[in-house]
């Protein structure tokens, strides 16, 4: 089940953090994989580790991302798989955010989204067959977060996308959801000090928190022939993080 040999991937933000687990994971599938990202340099070099192709995309420029999968269509043939990752998290307080860092976020994360699938769904309509799976966030849709009111609006806007663009392609082969991963442990959250993870995992009823290739279950899964018959729909993916009413250490 849930094999993928013989499916083209394409991965943005696939260089490293939870975008590199998805690529482990859909590659252990057996699809074919193209990461992407805006560092060249650190692309090659996790393509050259996990035996995949490299492609430098920058998902704010809609003729790069509609010239991206364009390259891909002329390399492989196809393409059967978006996992649509590229994200930024900056931590900016609402008392001081200006209107260029809520436009950056904004940007990246949900102007990203829709320019990077628009392009995708072009190529999968003629196909009539594709899978795109967003990499959201609990934060947002389900829960909030100090600091980061930017992200959580801009995560709550792709799942909002994701829904309605599910609809418009629901007929044509083509499924379109989302993972939304709790506290997973990536060099971004690393940043934030042991002290702060150390009381995620305490906070957090499995008392631990996820590795990317979590996430690249859920999406291995959405991105799967079995998951033919969904569309417009979540996976959470956090650890019981959610559940409780109360937070206990």
């Amino acid at each position: 089940m849930f094999n993928l040999a013989g499916k083209i991937a394409f991965i943005s933000g696939g260089t490293k953090g939870i975008g590199k687990g998805i690529a482990s994971v859909l590659k252990q599938a057996g699809a074919t994989i193209i990461i992407a990202g805006t560092d060249k340099v650190k692309g090659e070099l996790i393509a050259k580790e996990l035996k995949v192709d490299f492609m430098p995309l920058e998902v704010t420029d809609q003729s790069a991302c509609q010239n991206v999968i364009a390259k891909v269509v002329e390399k492989y043939g196809r393409l059967d798989i978006l996992c649509s990752n590229a994200g930024i998290f900056p931590q900016h307080y609402l008392k001081d955010m200006t209107s260029e860092d809520w436009d950056l976020v904004h940007s990246v994360n949900l102007k990203g989204t829709f320019f990077l699938v628009q392009a995708a769904l072009r190529v999968m309509e003629k196909q009539h067959y594709g899978r795109v799976v967003i990499t959201s966030s609990i934060t947002g849709e389900i829960t909030g977060l100090s600091g980061y009111s930017h992200y959580g609006a801009s995560k709550a806007g792709q799942l909002g996308f994701m829904r309605s663009a599910a609809l418009e392609y629901a007929g044509q082969g083509i499924t379109i959801n989302a993972v939304m991963p709790g506290m997973i442990m990536t060099e971004g959250l690393q940043a934030f000090g042991d002290d702060f993870i150390n009381h995620v995992k305490k906070t957090t009823p499995m008392r631990a928190l996820g590795t990317p290739e979590d996430i690249g279950y859920a999406a291995c899964f959405l991105a799967s022939d079995e998951a033919k018959y969904i569309t417009g729909q979540t996976i959470v993916v956090d650890g019981g993080q959610i559940l409780p009413e109360v937070q206990e250490d």
